[in-house]
């Protein structure tokens, strides 16, 4: 049944939704954070053994939402000497895994439609896919080699002098208001705000797909293909510069996901756009390490852009392994779907905990 609204009322409701998404998102990793950043923050500080560094990491990410927060926390106690560069960079390259759970949660606003949810869980895993094959390739590498250190180290002499700059996010100007309103009124407790943010995200999401659907024309579809994934170079340069300004490759990657599930994109085509915001967001660490004026600090900040430097180098001309292990994992997942939710509590949140507390003892 085709929806009667006038095509402008639909527009308003889309623009509505778009909002209530980010909002929602906005909320998740506001009382993510309000749950776990004390508890990331003393996992982090005791750490010396990179396997435990990067399950730290994953955990760490998984938590609070965003690999801005864990670099930015790991480029503070390195700068003060709390960690060495060492053992900051497998947290690093776990913070990198960590933080595509919400792609994930977004993607399960499609799981009561089969085809639907094939599409946008492969949107959801691909950026997992990458991660991981780059933390396959570079981890054993930075142990016995210590490459990204070495790479870091050459950037950080470059820019050690430079003052830091302070990028506005116009997000936090757009959705700060409503997000404390939505927090006062739940007097700042982070379990309500959790629970209210996924009903929020799955609402919205809901709508947006049916005003996709409703609005999608032979002049939208165009507009995406010609204008903004029309050739990967525009893909990558879209997600690299959308997650610089917003400053959270969570909310950029996940901004896409309901777009593949529609049927508006093809996993092949946001395949680059995902790679430029895991390249946008190290941009916070980076700004945040330069104003420190720590030269290890700064260091910490530009291992973050050499891992994902060296595995865009690397992933996206061999970019048929991970395009292949998202739709086969996808193509599995959907004919049992619950294993969608199985596989990011176990991978995210109880294996990495699991494995911290074994390999601690």
């Amino acid at each position: 049944m085709k929806l009667r609204l006038p095509k402008t009322v639909r527009v308003l409701i889309l623009i509505g939704a778009v909002y209530g998404f980010l909002l929602s998102v906005n909320l998740l990793g506001g009382s993510l954070k309000l749950l776990g950043k004390g508890f990331v923050t003393g996992l982090i500080s005791n750490t010396s053994n990179p396997f435990i560094g990067l399950f730290i990491g994953i955990l760490a990410t998984s938590l609070v939402q965003s690999s801005s927060v864990t670099t930015c926390i790991v480029v503070a106690f390195v700068g003060t000497g709390t960690l060495s560069i060492t053992n900051a960079i497998p947290i690093i390259m776990g913070a990198n895994i960590g933080t595509t759970v919400t792609n994930i949660l977004v993607s399960m606003a499609h799981i009561t439609r089969k085809g639907e949810f094939e599409r946008a869980f492969s949107a959801a895993v691909v950026h997992d896919f990458f991660n991981l094959l780059c933390v396959l390739v570079f981890f054993p590498l930075e142990i016995y080699f210590h490459i990204i250190e070495k790479v870091s180290y050459f950037l950080a002499g470059m820019f050690q002098d430079m003052g830091g700059l302070e990028i506005a996010n116009p997000l936090k100007i757009i959705l700060d208001p409503s997000t404390e309103f939505i927090k006062d009124l739940l007097t700042h407790s982070p379990l309500l705000i959790l629970f209210l943010s996924l009903i929020f995200i799955f609402i919205a999401l809901t709508i947006l797909v049916a005003m996709t659907r409703s609005l999608m024309s032979e002049r939208t579809e165009l507009f995406l293909d010609k204008y903004l994934f029309g050739t990967p170079g525009k893909s990558f340069l879209l997600g690299l510069l959308l997650t610089a300004i917003i400053q959270s490759s969570s909310v950029t990657t996940s901004l896409v996901v309901p777009l593949v599930g529609a049927g508006l994109l093809t996993l092949r085509k946001i395949y680059p756009y995902a790679l430029g915001a895991n390249l946008g967001t190290v941009i916070t660490a980076i700004l945040a390490s330069l104003v420190t004026g720590s030269f290890v600090g700064v260091q910490a900040a530009f291992a973050h852009l050499s891992f994902n430097i060296l595995g865009i180098l690397v992933w996206y001309p061999l970019r048929e392994a991970p395009l292949r292990l998202a739709e086969g994992f996808s193509s599995f997942v959907k004919e049992k779907r619950f294993l969608a939710l199985v596989y990011m509590v176990l991978g995210f949140f109880v294996i990495p905990l699991f494995l911290i507390i074994f390999t601690r003892r």
